[in-house]
């Protein structure tokens, strides 16, 4: 990580708080890669949907698409999960270089910031694509949102109102933390 350290544009900062968020991070990202891997498990081509319409039961292309958003999503959260790791192990190491302050250490800040938005971004788009995915699932499972099946539709709705509101209130915490 060249460039964490620099004597010109670092100052001794708390460090304990930035590996708790990025602790956070990757413990967030696991659970949500193991739901990754929970909706590939669950669908199958040419699986019946739960309705009565079999005209209305998920095709072929269905099931692709819920498989490349599955892995777009993983790779999302496994991309923040390393940015995060990463910076975590240089803080940690910096650290261990100075022993009489175990909390405390010379950390490019601009460097910092830019791995921690980095890996926020990735958690972000994980989870798009992880709600994407989602709908697919439901989809194939409930039957197609283009049929009306009700019971589709108030999951699908449910899932987008739940999870935007969600991500509103991380972007807006992260924002506020990022600025401030």
């Amino acid at each position: 990580m060249a460039g964490v350290t620099s004597a010109s544009t670092s100052a001794p900062t708390t460090t304990s708080v930035h590996v708790t968020a990025l602790d956070g991070i990757v413990n967030a990202n696991s659970l949500f890669s193991i739901a990754v891997f929970v909706g590939l498990s669950l669908t199958t081509p040419n699986q019946q949907s739960l309705g009565n319409n079999t005209a209305c039961n998920a095709g072929v292309d269905m099931v692709r698409k819920l498989v490349v958003f599955e892995v777009v999503s993983f790779s999302f959260f496994l991309f923040s999960s390393l940015v995060a790791q990463g910076l975590k192990l240089a803080i940690n190491l910096l650290n261990s270089k100075d022993v009489d302050e175990a909390f405390r250490s010379h950390i490019n800040l601009k460097v910092l910031r830019l791995g921690m938005l980095g890996s926020a971004t990735g958690s972000v788009m994980g989870c798009l694509f992880l709600m994407l995915s989602m709908v697919n699932v439901i989809q194939i499972r409930l039957g197609l949102l283009s049929c009306g099946s009700k019971s589709a539709i108030h999951a699908v709705a449910a899932l987008i109102i739940l999870v935007s509101s969600a991500l509103v209130v991380y972007i807006s915490t992260a924002y506020y933390a990022f600025l401030h």
